[in-house]
């Protein structure tokens, strides 16, 4: 099992649950597929140990989209996950960044965009303006909003032994819990001593000691997290089945070749001619047996 692991733990005497995440591999990898400025990558860092934390909490089998879109000089930012941790993330940036550049600063006015797609049912999708200085704040404003359970969470991500590293964690009381609110707090306030390089170097277990070595908690077996993309040339493929006939070959004449780039792994797809034709009439022949 790599060190990309998330860990699920359950406090015994108050009805709260917790989430710890450790993002190495996985933040290295969509990080070198794509150049982006210090504060994004920091940005996509925090939003995918957002995202498998939330993804954590799903009770079914499927996928979240976390999403931010702004008129700042970064459009978009993007992971997606599902139940079983394989992420993916992405950003588009259309403008000047400063390295100390704050959330605001990056997305501009905007909005925050979480998505819920189960394999059986219906898909949901929460949206809150980015109202707060932090990612963090945020989706704790979201949980507020939507789940109306006490949630707080801590996302960091940093240098370690000179690779990019992300953590996070999150507190949840649990829906039917028994407990007050001072309960949840006294919790949170233990957990807002956790420091970057703890996170980063600590095994979960010696970290839930570091934090709560006075309380009663059962630390579950750990779930790998794993980056995957879902690309691949038949999706490409269809994607051009997609475009009218006369448009593609015009495309190709220009061209010679026609390049698909997947933004998520960096993979680039080429078709030409013969590709293009192949397509197409393999397009023609699913559409003649349908008839």
């Amino acid at each position: 099992m790599s060190n990309d692991q998330l860990h699920r733990y359950l406090f015994e005497d108050v009805s709260v649950r917790g989430e710890l995440v450790k993002l190495d591999d996985t933040y290295q990898r969509i990080l070198e597929n794509q150049d982006f400025p210090a504060p994004v990558n920091a940005l996509l860092g925090e939003m995918l140990a957002a995202t498998s934390l939330l993804t954590a909490t799903l009770k079914f089998n499927g996928s979240i989209t976390v999403q931010l879109q702004g008129d700042g000089p970064v459009s978009l930012a993007v992971i997606n996950g599902d139940h079983h941790q394989q992420l993916r993330g992405t950003a588009r940036v259309k403008g000047d960044i400063k390295d100390d550049a704050t959330l605001p600063e990056m997305m501009g006015k905007g909005q925050l965009i979480i998505t819920i797609e189960p394999v059986e049912g219906e898909r949901y999708q929460g949206i809150v303006g980015l109202e707060s200085d932090s990612l963090q704040a945020c989706l704790e404003d979201y949980f507020a909003r939507s789940e109306q359970l006490m949630t707080r969470l801590w996302l960091r991500t940093g240098e370690h032994e000179g690779k990019p590293h992300a953590a996070g964690m999150m507190l949840q009381v649990l829906p039917d819990g028994k407990g007050d609110e001072g309960d949840f707090e006294h919790l949170a306030q233990l957990t807002d001593t956790i420091k970057n390089e703890e996170l980063f170097s600590l095994p979960a277990k010696d970290v839930l000691h570091r934090l709560y070595h006075q309380e009663k908690v059962t630390l579950y077996p750990a779930q790998e997290v794993v980056f995957k993309c879902s690309c691949s040339r038949e999706r490409s493929a269809s994607a051009i089945a997609a475009i009218e006939r006369s448009e593609v070959d015009k495309m190709v004449a220009e061209m010679g070749t026609i390049h698909l780039h997947c933004d998520y792994c960096g993979t680039d797809y080429a078709f030409d001619s013969v590709d293009v034709a192949a397509i197409f009439e393999q397009n023609a022949d699913s559409s003649s047996q349908m008839q």
